[in-house]
């Protein structure tokens, strides 16, 4: 009976003290130092799941909603440790839908374009049938990586998961397909062949203006092939149309238009404010 008093007696003791401690610290003053902070701290992987009883999963939900409520801050993300807490949320649980739009949004389109990716790839492997993670990847990788044969796989893959937007999915992925031929001739073909076939209308009318698009690109090289074997370098699109070459600039059907890129005309790109640095 002593025992179990002094027991009780010592633990109340402890409580207090901390009680007094936790009070005494609220009181006193915040005073900041021009010291530089080190990255925060995130626990591997194996140590959440022994901390959470086991289940990786309710360890993935709780460190999802903690980075999301905590790694941003006045608009600012803490990139370097996102990068590594999605990675050990992946891990985790690769399914955890909130984690891999997180990861998109914060992380590939914050400048960490592999990390980001990454965790796409698990999500594609894990949520089998869901179509936004391949979407997310193949847009990724045309956008950032200008790799699109991956980019067409993944789209593709993402059109089989998505029924509802796949025949949006698959355009797209046409589209890329056609742009990575190095040759336009074949390139223009393979859009025809793509146009005559399909039995959707908005893709054939969408199809039908990329090939006029292209056509007006071969005409353009054409030209610029006859004017620079008589002349000089082509310096501006309006010397094909003053020299006789052609009788007028193509019209692009997208109102994007042509433009003189490395002495070769290629299509004019659609820009977007504040990614040009990071294409």
């Amino acid at each position: 009976m002593f025992k179990r008093s002094s027991s009780f007696l010592f633990a109340l003791a402890g409580f207090a003290v901390f009680v007094a401690a936790v009070l005494w610290r609220s009181g006193q003053p915040i005073v900041f130092h021009n010291i530089a902070v080190e990255d925060r701290v995130v626990v591997s992987a194996p140590v959440l799941t022994a901390l959470y009883g086991g289940d990786r999963f309710l360890a993935a939900n709780l460190e999802a909603i903690r980075l999301s409520a905590t790694a941003v801050d006045q608009g600012q993300a803490d990139l370097h440790y996102l990068v590594r807490a999605q990675v050990v949320v992946a891990r985790l649980n690769a399914c955890h839908e909130d984690n891999y739009y997180l990861a998109n949004g914060l992380l590939t389109w914050g400048g960490a374009v592999a990390e980001g990716n990454d965790v796409l790839r698990r999500a594609m492997n894990c949520r089998f049938w869901d179509g936004i993670p391949p979407f997310f990847y193949g847009v990724n990788l045309a956008f950032f990586e200008k790799d699109k044969t991956q980019a067409v796989q993944a789209l593709e893959l993402s059109a089989e998961r998505w029924p509802e937007n796949a025949v949006t999915l698959r355009r797209m992925a046409i589209m890329l397909r056609a742009e990575a031929l190095v040759d336009e001739h074949l390139a223009v073909n393979y859009l025809m062949q793509q146009r005559d076939t399909t039995q959707d209308p908005k893709l054939r009318e969408m199809l039908d203006k990329r090939v006029v698009r292209l056509q007006g690109l071969i005409d353009l090289r054409a030209a610029q092939r006859r004017y620079e074997q008589a002349h000089a370098p082509l310096q501006d699109l309006q010397q094909l149309v003053d020299s006789g070459e052609i009788s007028m600039l193509p019209q692009d059907p997208l109102r994007l238009g042509y433009e003189l890129r490395d002495g070769r005309i290629e299509f004019r790109e659609l820009k977007i404010p504040g990614m040009e640095s990071q294409q």
